[in-house]
């Protein structure tokens, strides 16, 4: 009898392959302290609160321990009603409806509400939870960048015709602590004939008047596009559980539709008891709502952070081992304070993730505030220098997408790789190779970099087909599902260094029945640009405005347009005034196609826009 392995679905090498990119996660030893917390949402201090100990007892002792059944099959009792009721006149709402968790309450909202015909856009940093919700949904998803109404607008406007057009954001963002617009966000959605939904998780109870949130200090004449809010217990609240509040008729039709809720079982009578003692403390809790604010900017204010908007003041690292490194630090120091690294927080932005309470001192304040300071400074003494380029932001991966095979993808991956080694390092890779030809033989000919630029492909194929075709033939299939974990590797590899990713054949060339190379870059967002490559010359404009328009309902962000071949003035012209201010870049054809050449073609442009930061 043989004896099964004790790995049987191979996961411990993926675990220390986590650890050796300082990106794996452990649960913390139960009642193991790391010093003052300042990791926890317990801005108030109301976890341990006796009034709300006291009110879930008494709950407990009425009503029981369990909700029973779900609510619409009887479940919960009056102590839910009475929550309800005093969330709504909280906030100023007609009505709310208690759900067991924030991740259950954005779950049944957006899927109550979005319907297949209808359009979700999403800020590209709201909660996993709304993310989720929307992908759950039967609405198509369109992803807007951090922040950025201008493309959020340009956004709405190709997508007028949806049934219904549906904003999510929250009120203060959960790792960047910062808060969107609402009241220019609100004036948006009226243009536009859109609806928010505003995740108030860690704004409720410190912003707004009585602690009712963001779009309550935001809203005053400004127009009602707020469909709903909600608002979740485990932050400011001390407790647990969340409330979707809104109109009598919204929650009438989220209670019968939201299948978090009709599919649950109704949170416990002590949550729904806890919450009856917590609103009113909380709308009364002027002065500590006014201390953690004070608290949050004093402590940004030591490592030049910028100003937070509530209680989050997140301490910028870059990589994740630098960043875990500085939080064993500060917690020697006697600071609970945790590291926030991929996939939470977009490769190359790991942070220190502080949550600041009411009842934090100055001096407890100050004391980590220096140590911040100090870790801050060391990360930016890796400032850019000669020959090396540090994490940033802004995606450091450009990939040459095409408009059709052999349109120029290699020359201008050949140019970019060029021009980002002037600046620092860059490495180049292409996944997938067809045909028996290698691209990235040809790239490492013309830029004559040297080998440990060029990494291999995932797979070649020899047939000259398109990926699909190429592996069939090969009597295999496209691992698709290795894709992004290579890249991943690759990355931390590279060590900050700029990678620059050719395609094979245009976007919607497909990879197998279910998938093109199109999906791929969607699952990239937020970690990638493009650098659209096209003909200059007849046919260029249906494939172009087409590819154009594939990446723009993907939400994949464009760095620019390359035309490659012959100058075309009138297609030129055609496309730069549908294109508005992406930049286009002209590259003519080269009577010979050397080092020389492709040097000379670089110097000829009057900027880089694929670099440009």
């Amino acid at each position: 009898m043989s004896q099964r392995s004790p790995d049987p679905l191979g996961l411990a090498a993926r675990l220390e392959d986590l650890d050796r990119q300082g990106l794996r996660r452990e649960l913390p030893v139960p009642g193991q302290a790391r010093g003052l917390d300042l990791t926890s949402n317990d801005v108030l201090d109301l976890a341990n609160d006796p009034r709300l100990i006291e009110a879930a007892t008494k709950a407990l002792a009425e009503f029981g321990v369990g909700g029973r059944a779900a609510r619409l099959l009887g479940g919960g009792g009056a102590i839910h009603a009475e929550a309800e009721a005093l969330c709504a006149r909280w906030l100023e709402t007609e009505a709310a409806l208690l759900f067991p968790s924030g991740y259950q309450a954005n779950l049944g909202l957006v899927g109550a509400l979005c319907e297949a015909g209808d359009v979700i856009f999403s800020d590209a940093l709201v909660h996993a939870s709304l993310i989720d919700a929307a992908r759950l949904s039967r609405a198509k998803v369109v992803v807007h960048r951090h922040l950025d109404l201008e493309q959020l607008a340009d956004q709405l406007r190709g997508h007028a015709t949806a049934r219904r057009r549906w904003i999510l954001t929250e009120g203060v963002f959960s790792m960047d602590g910062d808060r969107p617009p609402l009241r220019a966000l609100a004036e948006l959605a009226e243009r536009a004939d859109a609806w928010i939904l505003v995740d108030e998780a860690h704004s409720a109870g410190v912003l707004g008047e009585a602690g009712r949130g963001a779009w309550s200090e935001d809203s005053h004449g400004a127009p009602e596009r707020v469909a709903a809010r909600v608002i979740t217990g485990g932050k400011a609240m001390g407790c647990t559980g969340a409330f979707v509040c809104g109109s009598r008729s919204l929650i009438d039709w989220v209670a019968g539709r939201a299948r978090s809720s009709v599919f649950s079982t109704a949170p416990s009578p002590a949550l729904a008891g806890a919450w009856t003692a917590a609103i009113p403390i909380v709308a009364a809790a002027d002065a500590a709502r006014a201390r953690v604010r004070a608290n949050a900017e004093r402590l940004a204010a030591h490592f030049g952070g910028k100003p937070p908007a509530a209680a989050i003041v997140p301490c910028h690292i870059g990589e994740p081992k630098a960043a875990l490194d500085a939080a064993e630090s500060v917690q020697a120091a006697g600071f609970d304070v945790r590291a926030v690294r991929p996939p939470t927080v977009p490769i190359g932005t790991s942070r220190l993730r502080c949550v600041v309470r009411a009842s934090h001192t100055k001096e407890d304040i100050d004391r980590l505030g220096a140590i911040l300071a100090r870790h801050t400074a060391q990360a930016a003494a890796a400032e850019p220098s000669p020959g090396q380029v540090r994490s940033r932001p802004r995606p450091s991966i450009l990939v040459i997408a095409g408009t059709d095979t052999d349109v120029g993808k290699t020359v201008t991956s050949a140019l970019v790789l060029s021009t980002a080694l002037e600046r620092g390092p860059a490495r180049y890779w292409k996944p997938l190779q067809t045909g028996d030809d290698s691209d990235t033989e040809t790239v490492r000919q013309l830029t004559r970099a040297d080998p440990d630029v060029f990494l291999e492909p995932l797979r070649h194929y020899p047939l000259p087909a398109s990926p699909d075709q190429a592996a069939e033939h090969a009597g295999q299939t496209v691992p698709t599902e290795d894709l992004t974990p290579t890249l991943d590797r690759l990355e931390a590899e590279s060590n900050g260094a700029r990678l620059i990713v050719e395609l094979a054949g245009g976007l919607l060339v497909p990879y197998h029945q279910h998938a093109t190379q199109l999906d791929w870059l969607a699952a990239l967002t937020g970690r990638i640009e493009v650098v659209l490559v096209a003909r200059s010359g007849l046919g260029t404009l249906n494939h172009t405005l087409l590819s154009l328009a594939a990446l723009r309902e993907r939400s994949i962000p464009v760095n620019s347009l390359v035309l490659c071949g012959p100058p075309h003035p009138g297609n030129r012209r055609s496309l730069a005034a549908r294109i508005g201010r992406l930049p286009l870049v002209e590259l003519p054809l080269l009577d010979s196609l050397n080092p020389q050449t492709l040097r000379a073609l670089g110097s000829g442009l009057s900027a880089h826009p694929w670099l440009s930061q």
